[in-house]
């Protein structure tokens, strides 16, 4: 009897392997962090104070006073966050694809960045104002986008969690996500909004704001990217996206009054 050679193509992705396939993504990364995020809500609504009253830190020091260490940490900790990334790339050339189908690649880098661009500007701006909103209405969270001590490496590494965020879950959630539920026979509105209220459910920890907010968001990008076919100008958004907030957030930060 002829055997396969263990170097031979695999067999097509059915349905149920897609569906396994992904279970198996998200539960190393973005699912894991969506149950983490449910908890880290829970208790916060059980908490004595009201939400506003506690933080949501996104980039804080994990040794303060000790600013080498710190630095390691930091960068060993979105090392491991993105690596998820290389699991689908993995995971896509097994099935004779890769992230070049998702269009997570620099093949068209101008168009990616003028688009990526002007939805970080319709999409920052908005984002903003929704969150004072219901910080105010005393449904989220306060939200520190960046709570690194003052050394040299705070903005290269603010940077990089920004990119890090950026190409964590657009790869994720909006490419990877969308093409393989597309493969299994999923309609675009459906998929869409699953991938949505995953992009919201990781976001809990900050409050029932962040949900809705990032639900929205990912309701826009998810549309964007199967009109568009490509990841990248969502990278390039999201990564602008939360540049702008740690790093402005870092200079900002008790210098204007309706910062909370």
């Amino acid at each position: 009897m002829q055997t396969q050679s263990p170097l031979a193509p695999p067999h097509l992705l059915t349905p149920r392997l897609i569906r396994a396939e992904i279970f198996v993504v998200l539960s190393v990364s973005l699912g894991a962090s969506a149950l983490v995020a449910l908890v880290r809500l829970i208790g916060a609504l059980t908490a004595p104070r009201e939400l506003k009253g506690q933080q949501a830190v996104l980039v804080g020091s994990m040794a303060p006073g000790r600013p080498w260490l710190d630095l390691t940490l930091q960068l060993v900790q979105i090392a491991v966050a993105v690596a998820p990334v290389g699991l689908v790339a993995y995971l896509m050339v097994r099935s004779n694809e890769s992230l070049r189908t998702i269009g997570a690649d620099f093949r068209r880098p101008g168009g990616d960045l003028l688009r990526g661009a002007a939805l970080a500007a319709a999409i920052g701006g908005s984002g903003l104002a929704f969150y004072l909103v219901v910080w105010a209405a005393g449904v989220n969270l306060t939200v520190v986008p960046g709570a690194l001590p003052e050394v040299w490496w705070q903005v290269p590494v603010l940077l990089l969690a920004a990119a890090q965020n950026g190409v964590l879950e657009e790869v994720v959630v909006a490419g990877y996500l969308l093409h393989r539920l597309g493969q299994a026979g999923w309609t675009p509105w459906k998929a869409v909004v699953v991938s949505s209220l995953l992009r919201g459910s990781y976001h809990l920890y900050q409050g029932f704001g962040g949900f809705v907010g990032n639900v929205v968001m990912g309701l826009v990008f998810g549309r964007l990217y199967q009109r568009w076919g490509r990841a990248m100008p969502l990278i390039v958004a999201h990564t602008l996206i939360d540049a702008v907030a740690f790093v402005g957030y870092a200079f900002l930060r008790g210098k204007v009054s309706w910062l909370p």
